[in-house]
């Protein structure tokens, strides 16, 4: 395991100081906040901590009401809203200085047989024969080494790869609104099924909202000209996966309007599984000018 991934691990590893209270550790993104993935885990984290272990992790629902303080910790309150005989419901508030800054409700189901149908899995190259992030970023000169070296700390602890360009390493002309990319993380995970559910919320929020960018035009927040952030996120886990091995991340925008954009996507196995569903919605401006 790389020392990143396990810097990643500790980071969603929270101290409980009460029943039904946790506490996490907070460190900068990219942008000067706690980067919303983190905070979506650590909530998730709370959450399966207070459920029975036969009960998986099948949705979440989230709202970024406030920005992180990245040099402050963060408590997040669980509140046990339901403990039915296939279903379990809870809550979970996350609060720095007295005030929430993010509020999850997610839902946990004990195994059950079904009807099964889903999407067919789009075509996409062999992760293997795509540029890691490293080496994409090594051809950015665009971009200042400050945001260079952000980048780079930031997913060390994943192995992301863009089938494409994403939008901040080529900017200026409209693209098609959709972006491939398969992610997996630097080293082995252990078999428990939500630090698997829990490192995929972390991810999912890296780059859904790259799609809405690439339909203007424009690079983000790494490059100054776009003024971002998430409002709301929700995932359905479909099926059984997991993070430390190949998944494509399927990602489209279908609209953007009102200082808002909606990302959505599809997640699959390599070998074709539908595993996740992701819808979010975000802030997306073009920067006032003064």
């Amino acid at each position: 395991m790389s020392q990143a991934l396990q810097g990643l691990l500790d980071l969603l590893d929270l101290e409980q100081i009460e029943e039904n209270i946790f506490r996490g550790q907070s460190r900068s993104a990219v942008v000067p906040r706690v980067f919303g993935g983190q905070v979506a885990a650590q909530a998730l984290v709370a959450a399966g901590r207070t459920v029975p272990e036969d009960r998986l992790a099948h949705s979440l629902h989230a709202y970024f009401l406030r920005a992180g303080d990245p040099g402050a910790p963060i408590v997040y309150t669980v509140d046990r809203m339901n403990d039915g005989r296939s279903f379990t419901a809870r809550r979970v508030v996350a609060v720095q200085h007295g005030q929430p800054i993010f509020a999850l409700s997610a839902s946990f189901q004990k195994h059950e047989e079904g009807f099964d149908h889903q999407a067919p899995m789009p075509s996409s190259p062999d992760p293997a024969t795509l540029p890691t992030a490293e080496e994409r970023m090594s051809g950015y000169g665009h971009l200042s080494p400050d945001v260079l070296e952000k980048f780079a700390e930031a997913r060390a602890a994943v192995d992301l790869r863009y089938v494409e360009e994403p939008p901040y390493g080529k900017f200026g002309e409209p693209r098609e609104p959709h972006s491939q990319v398969w992610f997996r993380t630097n080293g082995k995970l252990a078999d428990d099924p939500l630090l698997h559910v829990v490192l995929a919320t972390y991810v999912s929020d890296m780059t859904l909202l790259d799609s809405i960018l690439l339909a203007h035009g424009r690079g983000g927040w790494a490059v100054g000209d776009v003024v971002g952030a998430s409002l709301d996120h929700a995932m359905w886990f479909h099926r059984p996966f997991r993070a430390d091995e190949w998944l494509l991340y399927d990602q489209e925008s279908p609209s953007a309007h009102g200082g808002r954009g909606l990302g959505q996507a599809r997640i699959y196995t390599q070998d074709g599984n539908l595993a996740i569903s992701v819808i979010q919605e975000g802030v997306v401006r073009a920067p006032r000018s003064h």
